[in-house]
C-alpha cells in the first residue's frame, strides 16, 4: 500500500500549477494572482486632506478657542478633483474637501466641525496639531512597491487597491477545466423511477459541488455504465477541453471494475492507499490529461476529495495556503481504528471556552456509504497508522471543514 502523504504528493505533482493568462479586473474575481503586482504609483498619490474644513498653518490658529476664535481670510476654494492649487500665504486659509489635494505651505486641516463654515473669513474655534487630518503621500503604498503578492486570492479588496495603483487586468492562474464521470450501470439519474438494485447517482453532484466551489469549470457526465468501449466512447472525445478527468467508481478488485479495466495500460496506474474509507485509487495520463479516478462509495469519494483533491487543485490553482485547519481536540467516546490505515471519521467539533483544545464525536459509523453523517459533520477526526484505538479524552487531530 501507497501512504496517504506519497499519494497527496503524486496527485499534487501530477496536476502541477495551471498556465497563468492576463484578464481584465472585471474578470478576475475569485481567482489566484499568478505574480507580484508593483504599485504604479503611490497611494496616496499626493498630500490630501482627509476631510472637509480648512487648509491652514498650524502656527496660526494655536491660540484658538471657543471663546477666543481665530478669524482667518480665505483665499481659495479647493475641491477634490483640481489639479492647480496655489500655495497658502501664511496668516490664510483655503477650504477645502476631503480627497482634494493640499496646498503647499498648509501643514495642517481644521475640520469643518471646529469653524462658522465662513466663505470669506472663517472663524476658527480650536488649535490644529501639524499634519492633522491630513493623508500624506504614500503613507498607504509607496511607488515601485508590491502592493499584493502572488498567490493572493482576488477578493473585492485586492481588486480595488490594483484598480487604485492604476491597473487594468492581471496575470492570474487560468481557473482548471475539470470533466467529472461517474461510472456504475446500477446508477439511476433523478427523477427517474428506481428499479430494485439501482441506486440514484450522487457522486458527481458532490464531486462537481467540490470542484466548482474552489473556483474550476466543470462539466459533468453522469452514470456511465459498467462498459469499457462505452466509457472510452463517452469520455475520450472530451479529454481535448479538459485540464483534469476525476471519475468515481470502477477502481477496487471487482469483476466489472470499468475505470480500472479501460485505463490499465493507458497511462493510468492502480494502488491501494493506506486509508480508511477511500483506499482503492488512480491517478496518471491519459491521451496526455491528467487523471484522478476514485473509489465508489460516496463518503470515500468525499473524504478523497479532501485528503488528495482539494489540495492538488489549490496548488495548481496558485494558491499558497491549502490545508485545512487543524486542530486538536478530546474525545467524547472511545473509537477504534485499523492498525496501518490512517482513518478519517465524520466528526462534531466543539470549542472549549478558555482551553486550548476543544471537544469532538463521531457521528456515524466507519463505513463509506454513511452519506447522512457527512452533512451532519464540520470535521474529521484524523487516526494514524499506528493507532487502532483512541479512547474517550484522549486528543486527536481534526481537520476543520
Amino acid at each position: 500500500m501507497i501512504s496517504v502523504d506519497a499519494y497527496r504528493e503524486q496527485v499534487a505533482e501530477l496536476l502541477g500549477t495551471a498556465p497563468a493568462t492576463t484578464v481584465p479586473l472585471a474578470d478576475a474575481a475569485g481567482l489566484i494572482l499568478a505574480e507580484d503586482v508593483r504599485a504604479g504609483v503611490s497611494l496616496p498619490p499626493f498630500d490630501n486632506s482627509a476631510m472637509d474644513g480648512y487648509a491652514i498653518r498650524a502656527a496660526d490658529v494655536a491660540g484658538a478657542g471657543r471663546d477666543t476664535p481665530v478669524a482667518l481670510p480665505v483665499a481659495d476654494d479647493i475641491p477634490a478633483g483640481r489639479i492647480d492649487v496655489a500655495p497658502l500665504a501664511a496668516g490664510t486659509a483655503h477650504r477645502i474637501m476631503t480627497g482634494a489635494p493640499l496646498p503647499p505651505g498648509a501643514d495642517a486641516v481644521v475640520m469643518v466641525e471646529d469653524t462658522d463654515r465662513g466663505t470669506e473669513t472663517v472663524r476658527i474655534f480650536a488649535p490644529a496639531a501639524a499634519n492633522a487630518h491630513i493623508r500624506r503621500l504614500g503613507e498607504d503604498v509607496a511607488e515601485g512597491t508590491v502592493a499584493l503578492r502572488a498567490g493572493t486570492v482576488l477578493g473585492h479588496s485586492q481588486l480595488g487597491l490594483a484598480a487604485a495603483v492604476g491597473l487594468a487586468e492581471l496575470r492570474v492562474h487560468r481557473p482548471l477545466r475539470v470533466l467529472v464521470a461517474s461510472t456504475g450501470s446500477e446508477l439511476v439519474d433523478a427523477p427517474e423511477p428506481l428499479r430494485h438494485g439501482q441506486i440514484y447517482e450522487s457522486n458527481s453532484v458532490m464531486l462537481a459541488a467540490a470542484i466548482r466551489g474552489l473556483g474550476c469549470a466543470v462539466e459533468v457526465i453522469r452514470s456511465v455504465v459498467d462498459d469499457v468501449d462505452e466509457f472510452r466512447a463517452v469520455i475520450e472525445p472530451k479529454l481535448a477541453d479538459a485540464d483534469l478527468l476525476v471519475t468515481s467508481g470502477g477502481v477496487s478488485a471487482g469483476a466489472y471494475e470499468v475505470v480500472k479495466d479501460a485505463l490499465t495500460g493507458q497511462g493510468v496506474e492502480f494502488a491501494k492507499i493506506a486509508m480508511q474509507p477511500g483506499g482503492p485509487q488512480g491517478s496518471g495520463r491519459w491521451n496526455g490529461v491528467p487523471v484522478v479516478t476514485l473509489p465508489g462509495n460516496p463518503v470515500s469519494v468525499l473524504v478523497s476529495f479532501e485528503a488528495f483533491l482539494r489540495p492538488a487543485l489549490l496548488t495548481a490553482l496558485g494558491h499558497t495556503d491549502v490545508d485545512r485547519r487543524r486542530v486538536r481536540a478530546r474525545l467524547t467516546e472511545s473509537m477504534t481504528s485499523p492498525r496501518g490505515r490512517r482513518q478519517y471519521r465524520r466528526g462534531v467539533y466543539t470549542p472549549v471556552l478558555g482551553e486550548v483544545t476543544g471537544i469532538v464525536g463521531p457521528r456515524g459509523g466507519p463505513g463509506s456509504h454513511l452519506l447522512a453523517a457527512f452533512t451532519q459533520a464540520n470535521c474529521l477526526i484524523v487516526l494514524p497508522e499506528d493507532v487502532d484505538a483512541a479512547t474517550e479524552g484522549e486528543e486527536v487531530d481534526v481537520l476543520l471543514l
